[in-house]
């Protein structure tokens, strides 16, 4: 197995926890939709919108559409914010591992399926991902996992061959995709998991990485 130079997260259940559902419930508040058609809606058109099909206002105007209904302009801007909200549970083990592995100088990079209104809530909320490396944000590429070409700009972003990136996600077909491009993957479940299957490859070290060196002074 080839050294791993970099290493590319997913966003969602990787770097964040499971949807809050406390900010579900706001939105079925704001929506005034039975949760089961929202719920459908909701992800009838997730792929559209994280693949840059949709903008994040057209995104929530088909939700509406499917369950018959329209929202105004207020609901549209609160489902904006309150979707950013959903995700912002921070899994706070892999996020203070990827900040090791900055402060290691090793190179690492994000790699979501994520719409626009989204993306730009999380880069507005949270500072400390502007510390990556490189982002891959699908909707700006108008392409999304598990198409072999978004791993392909990944790589790219990354300045690292494909074998020498260790790609981490919660889907078994994003991790199948990764692997049939070259690199090296983990599915995500739970940390516990992920810790076990590092040490089984032999890649204890990564998750403990030793700091970079302070530039000397002349």
């Amino acid at each position: 197995m080839n050294s791993i130079h970099a290493v590319l997260f997913d966003y969602g259940q990787v770097l964040s926890l499971s949807p809050d559902p406390v900010q579900w419930q706001r939105m079925l508040q704001i929506t005034g939709i039975e949760e089961p058609v929202f719920h459908h809606g909701y992800w009838a058109f997730r792929h559209a919108y994280d693949r840059g099909e949709l903008n994040g206002i057209d995104y929530w105007h088909k939700v509406a559409a499917n369950a018959g209904t329209t929202f105004s302009s207020d609901q549209v801007d609160g489902l904006i914010d309150t979707d950013v909200e959903l995700w912002t549970r921070l899994n706070t083990p892999m996020v203070e591992w990827a900040q090791r592995l900055q402060a290691a100088g090793i190179r690492t990079g994000i790699l979501s399926n994520i719409g626009d209104a989204m993306a730009d809530g999380l880069l507005r909320k949270f500072d400390w991902l502007s510390a990556f490396d490189h982002h891959v944000w699908s909707y700006q590429l108008l392409l999304a996992k598990p198409e072999a070409a978004i791993y392909a700009a990944a790589a790219e972003g990354l300045k690292t061959p494909p074998a020498q990136i260790l790609f981490i996600d919660d889907k078994g077909e994003n991790i199948d995709a990764a692997l049939a491009f070259g690199m090296q993957a983990i599915q995500y479940s739970d940390h516990p998991a992920f810790l076990h299957e590092m040490e089984s490859r032999g890649l204890s070290r990564l998750l403990a990485p030793v700091p970079a060196p302070a530039p000397s002074v002349t």
